[in-house]
């Protein structure tokens, strides 16, 4: 939405492809050239090392005599973490702080066996075993005869260790005098070699140069799937679900950036990046969470395991040599290698291996899983009450209005603009009276201007990142001339933090909440848009931390509405750009996206790829962001908004203006519908939200998560599961007369919650849509909880009675419900269940033990299900 940029849009792809070979050619090549089965690394079996709670060994390069040490933790709950660092780096290199929510408890290991080639090391479970190979060296994974995983079977680890420069003082001296680099002198030539490589010590690309004082840093290492067709995961990309082979291709790259009208079935990066790989078969699912904050490259390539090196192990242990592989190599510009290895064996062991690691989606108030009103930019006051009084005129509810960064004093964030939005609070007074809330954007450049007190106080602070040379480092966007605070800085997250107390945000209220957007970070003057990877955070190079910095501002922003409140609110925060653990803090949004159709219909796999690397609350703009949608696409995209977890429309500042009620009573009446659908069924999403606070389970599921041993599921991604009880497909093609959904599991009784029909599992059926279909189907053998009264705002609801819609099957003889309830603390979140016992018999007669603890059961209606006959509530 850069309007600076604009011009660009007619080479928007040349722009993208240009960055991409300019910035990264020299790394990528020389991280490519490397060939499969030539790996020059070692371990070195006689420095192992056994502790209670890891091993550690020293591997070699044979090729400059460099050393790296191994660490093998076995962790709690069925995961193994490996990491590889230099033995004596020059200097330390980055370690990802922040990301982990407690030091993974650890359990022992037993060495079972060792002789000259390797050694064996029992997990404990199931026979599990790790297989440490020491020439080429390798690390497998097994569980009696079945070979789950293979670290560097292919032989492509790589550590590009840190050195002194060869043409400067400090080297001559240093290789004088001897000391650390004796370890490396036998192989001199080697290195040599390796320092004449283009772009190992800078890199230009048009007027940008990379200094790279640290020289070459980059790691790499490959795994290897056995049995494995299906991975999933690295968000954010706008692509399939599944994963697809990179041969001869680009690799999925993992990059920040602020990407202007992104191309779709294209591996560049987005917005966000999650290094988490999820594998799958019939038998096993398992993860692969790579803990590097760097720029990071993922190739995936698909073979056959008898073809390959890890083949003649697999031949050995399981006797085949035609057994499907998916090899999958991480390559990163900086840091360590830290790497998770979750062995399942289910999707859900997955789901909660990992959310023990890096936490579970952040449990949001109910207003917050409401509608959302946004566009770039509402006018002032009074386009805020119009646009306020419109959804009540037009009996469309909605909980959120939004205000982009035309709201403020020349883009200068925590201020309101003097003249279009005086005196906030009668605004947020006005909407709080209605039971209604609003988002303001706080983005994190600030406007280098002497007049103005968050820019001075950060600046007298010394928060600012700084360049190479130790200057504030300043950059262009939205205000003009920017600076950027240092959030890797805890003092300046706590000092952010602070500013959203009500005493220091004029204007704001408790019914204000914030939006953190060109957080990648964007600088529109900047390579690729983003900050210069030699600027200084602390000591640290952007280019070790730059994936983080998203998450570090909405995880001080978040704190920040958790302190204003005394610790008594749950906050809600948006923000664009992501990494691993950002799931704790909030909701995040696919981005500047297209009224296109093929925008509407990418928004599954995307939001279905978030929610398997633990981030559930997830939506796209609907009607899209950039262009004017025709009715019938923005029709249908409202459809299927109202079955996504985040539900936000949101349109650029050129569109003609876009509210639900703007494009005919026909259209108008569509639109309602699917919002009163959302709505209805708003006690179901608070539950759903609960149990991935609780479990690290998606909110929005892959088919293959809830049937993990259906094939037929594994690349479905025009359809999906709202927990595992609703699954919905969406009409997402101009002009469709139906659809066709595939219904899963044999023995499964899925019911139409429109028509209240019923359809068998394990099959494909084509369901004829009008304009006002929207295809959902219920599960037999649970309960669903709306609430259908037409309330003005989620609170205003509150006290509405529960309608309980219960699907029966004969393979479900008990059912419970969740009813949600009302408190919005930060620190306090209660339920109340009710038991319903369903009892299988001649009549198919349902009854129930209303055990409820409070009067939440007064508001329970007894209404006739239409699912089953006969039926009665008492």
């Amino acid at each position: 939405r850069c309007t600076r940029w604009y011009h660009l849009q007619p080479h928007a792809k040349i722009w993208v492809v240009f960055i991409f070979l300019g910035v990264c050619l020299c790394l990528f090549r020389r991280q490519r050239e490397l060939k499969p089965g030539q790996s020059p690394y070692r371990a070195l079996l006689d420095t192992l090392e056994l502790s209670d709670s890891r091993i550690t060994l020293q591997l070699i390069n044979d090729n400059n005599k460099v050393r790296l040490l191994l660490e093998l933790y076995r962790l709690h709950g069925n995961m193994t973490r490996v990491k590889i660092n230099e033995l004596k780096p020059l200097k330390p290199r980055y370690e990802v702080p922040d990301v982990l929510i407690t030091d993974p408890p650890t359990e022992p290991m037993t060495l079972v066996a060792q002789d000259e080639n390797g050694l064996v090391l029992s997990l404990g479970v199931d026979e599990q075993r790790v297989i440490v190979s020491a020439r080429p060296f390798r690390l497998d994974i097994v569980e009696g005869p079945t070979v789950l995983l293979s670290l560097n079977s292919r032989g492509l680890l790589t550590f590009e260790h840190l050195r002194l420069r060869k043409d400067t003082i400090s080297h001559k001296i240093t290789s004088t005098v001897g000391s650390m680099w004796d370890s490396i002198k036998s192989d001199e030539q080697a290195v040599k070699e390796e320092e004449d490589k283009p772009g190992m010590w800078e890199e230009t690309f048009k007027t940008h140069s990379d200094s790279k004082p640290n020289g070459p840093s980059s790691i790499s290492l490959d795994f290897s799937f056995p049995g494995v067709d299906h991975v999933y995961g690295i968000p954010e990309h706008a692509d399939t679900l599944k994963l697809r082979n990179t041969d001869g291709g680009d690799p999925y790259r993992l990059y920040n950036l602020d990407v202007f009208q992104y191309e779709l079935h294209n591996l560049m990066a987005l917005y966000g990046a999650v290094p988490v790989i999820i594998s799958h078969n019939t038998e096993r699912t398992m993860g692969i969470f790579w803990l590097n904050a760097a720029e990071t490259w993922v190739d995936i390539s698909s073979s056959t395991a008898g073809k390959t090196v890890f083949g003649k192990m697999m031949d050995f242990v399981q006797g085949s040599s035609e057994v499907p592989q998916t090899d999958v190599r991480w390559i990163s510009e900086s840091g360590i290698i830290d790497v998770f290895v979750l062995l399942g064996p289910t999707p859900n062991d997955v789901f909660a291996q990992y959310a023990s690691l890096t936490g579970t989606q952040a449990f949001p108030s109910l207003s917050t899983l409401g509608y959302h009103q946004c566009r770039w930019n509402y006018n002032d006051k009074e386009d805020v009450k119009t646009v306020d009084e419109g959804f009540d005129k037009h009996d469309i509810p909605c909980d959120f209005i939004w205000l982009d960064i035309e709201h403020t004093d020349g883009k200068r964030y925590f201020t309101w603009d003097p003249h279009k939005f005086a005196q906030p609070k009668e605004m947020l007074q006005g909407l709080m009276d209605k039971k209604r809330k609003m988002v303001a954007i706080v983005d994190p450049h600030i406007k280098v201007d002497s007049g103005y007190n968050i820019n001075n106080e950060i600046r007298s602070k010394s928060f600012y990142v700084k360049t190479k040379d130790g200057a504030d480092y300043e950059g262009w966007c939205w205000p003009g001339n920017s600076g950027y605070p240092d959030f890797t800085n805890p003092e300046m997250r706590a000092w952010w933090a602070s500013k959203f107390a009500y005493d220091q945000y004029e204007g704001s209220m408790e019914n204000l909440f914030i939006w953190n957007d060109m957080n990648e970070p964007s600088v529109f003057n900047g390579p690729e848009v983003t900050m210069h990877k030699d600027a200084l955070h602390g000591s640290w190079e952007h280019r070790d931390v730059h994936n983080i910095y998203g998450l570090y501002v909405q995880k001080a922003t978040s704190e920040g509405l958790i302190q204003r409140s005394g610790g008594v609110e749950r906050p809600f925060v948006l923000t664009r750009a992501f990494f691993a653990g950002s799931q704790r803090y909030g909701a995040v949004w696919t981005g500047d996206n297209a009224a296109e159709w093929g925008h509407l219909k990418i928004s599954i796999p995307m939001c279905l790829s978030l929610g398997l690397v633990g981030i559930s609350f997830c939506g796209a703009d609907v009607g899209g962001f950039f262009k004017h949608p025709s009715t019938e696409l923005l029709v249908r995209w409202y459809q299927a908004g109202a079955y996504q977890p985040f539900f936000r429309a949101h349109a650029h500042l050129d569109t003609p203006r876009r509210e639900p009620w703007l494009f005919g009573p026909d259209n108008t009446a569509l639109i309602r519908e699917a919002v009163r659908q959302r709505y209805a069924l708003l006690p179901f999403w608070y539950q759903l939200f609960y149990n991935a606070y609780r479990t690290g389970q998606p909110v929005m599921r892959a088919l293959w998560v809830e049937y993990p041993k259906e094939p037929a599921t594994f690349v479905i991604e025009d359809e999906y599961l709202l927990g595992k009880d609703l699954l919905v497909h969406p009409v997402t093609d101009e002009g469709a007369k139906g659809v066709t959904a595939y219904l899963p599991g044999k023995g499964e009784i899925w019911y139409d919650v429109h028509t209240f029909q019923k359809h068998k599992g394990a099959q494909n059926l084509y369901i004829p849509v009008t304009m006002s279909s929207i295809p959902v189907f219920q599960r037999g053998g649970s309960i669903i909880s709306r609430k259908n009264r037409v309330r003005r705002s989620s609170t205003c609801m509150e006290n509405d009675p529960y309608t309980l819609y219960v699907a029966l099957s004969p393979q479900v003889n008990s059912l419970h419900v969740i009813l949600e309830s009302t408190v919005v603390s930060a620190d306090l979140i209660s339920y109340i269940t009710a038991p319903l016992v369903a009892k299988t018999c001649q009549k198919h007669c349902f009854t129930t033990s209303k055990e409820f603890t409070n009067s939440l059961a007064d508001r329970c209606t007894s209404e006739k299900d239409q699912y089953a006959s006969n039926f009665s509530l008492r």
